[in-house]
């Protein structure tokens, strides 16, 4: 499904191109993708151009620096930006043209260039031109071609990289097995899940929390069948846990539960478990101890720690159930949750909110925020 929203990413970055003719010389284009890291945060607007801000020792900005940025600093002059994704100091993007880049802190091979070496500007993985989505973790990645094979690489001490632990590290991408039916893929701390396009989703690597959702505690080095559901839909990693969604609009979390990350109350879970009874959810977004989902009527909810106010609600408290963001209707799919959450509404906007320890919320300030705040970047 990622992908898919890739695609329509690349769409309207055509349609806002054709807009973009009648519109006032001095009219910015709107964000079309967002991505939060550990300390940064990145956004493709629909003209093509990436920008990002806030932490940048690992040189996650991609500015060529390793200096941190208070506000949005243009990525390179390329303005075939599809989409974004980012770990937890580096990022990874796929461009119009199939081609795939990485980013930032790169100790453990993350970034796929066949080096260890970090990288203040993007570098070119291989030279496929076949890329259709990309998931950045905490030090593997992961990614899916337009034939539906399934790549990884960085570090595998759990067989995160699905390749049944026959290396310590990869350097540049190894094929997962050899099905050509990969959806979607998403790269937590130490596990990897990904849905195929029969509807079936499937986890492997870390399990110690239940985060694979298949049982059992432990770990698996190749990809492991979740159930027997045949309706997933968008799926996403978190730090010690899972969350999807599947066709029917209903939520489920699994794993760890320390801070309520689940959405339900209760210690781990290792097979999913269902968030509360809606059955309106369109997508979910997970990272660190953090989720957020919107539903069909373009509200937004979030759950799961709250030390740095991410989930919008006044209060630092953490929460075991959805709790709504304001009052908007207005949100997208396209959000990204964390120590610090950011999402798109449907009028171009980008709203931020959280820890701002690292000026990641790109207001030009280091203030923490409790409420979503308006991104404005630079014209």
């Amino acid at each position: 499904m990622k992908q898919f929203r890739a695609v329509l990413i690349m769409i309207g970055a055509v349609i806002a191109a054709v807009g973009a003719l009648a519109a006032p010389a001095s009219a910015a284009p709107a964000p079309a993708a967002v991505a939060t890291g550990y300390s940064h945060t990145c956004a493709v607007r629909t003209g093509g151009a990436l920008w990002c801000w806030g932490g940048n020792a690992s040189g996650q900005l991609g500015d060529g620096t390793t200096t941190s940025r208070t506000a949005p600093v243009r990525v390179g002059e390329a303005t075939s930006w599809a989409r974004v994704d980012g770990g937890t100091s580096y990022n990874c993007g796929v461009r119009t043209d199939g081609t795939l880049w990485c980013w930032g802190s790169n100790t453990r091979g993350q970034l796929g260039d066949g080096s260890t070496a970090r990288r203040t500007a993007p570098v070119q993985v291989g030279s496929a031109t076949t890329w259709a989505s990309v998931s950045a973790g905490d030090s593997h990645t992961c990614a899916v071609r337009t034939e539906g094979t399934l790549w990884c690489w960085g570090f595998n001490r759990f067989g995160q990289l699905g390749d049944g632990a026959a290396v310590y590290t990869a350097t540049s991408p190894i094929q997962v097995g050899t099905a050509t039916t990969w959806a979607s893929v998403t790269a937590g701390f130490a596990h990897t899940c990904a849905s195929r396009t029969d509807g079936t989703l499937w986890c492997w690597g870390d399990s110690s929390t239940g985060q694979l959702g298949t049982g059992a505690l432990g770990y698996k080095t190749t990809p492991t069948q979740v159930g027997a559901a045949t309706t997933w839909s968008d799926v996403t990693a978190g730090y010690l846990f899972t969350c999807a969604t599947r066709t029917d609009g209903t939520l489920w979390c699994w794993g760890e539960n320390g801070y309520g990350q689940l959405g339900v109350s209760g210690i781990y879970q290792a097979a999913p478990v269902q968030v509360g009874s809606v059955s309106s959810w369109t997508g979910v977004s997970a990272s660190f101890d953090t989720a957020c989902a919107t539903r069909t009527d373009g509200s937004l909810w979030c759950w799961g720690n709250n030390a740095s106010g991410q989930l919008a609600d006044g209060t630092t408290t953490h929460r075991w159930t959805p709790t709504r963001i304001g009052t908007a209707t207005t949100w997208t799919a396209d959000t990204a949750a964390g120590y610090h959450n950011c999402g798109l509404r449907t009028d171009g906007g980008l709203w931020c909110w959280g820890n701002n320890d690292n000026a990641q919320l790109g207001d030009g300030t280091t203030t923490q925020r409790r409420a979503p705040q308006l991104v404005t970047l630079p014209s």
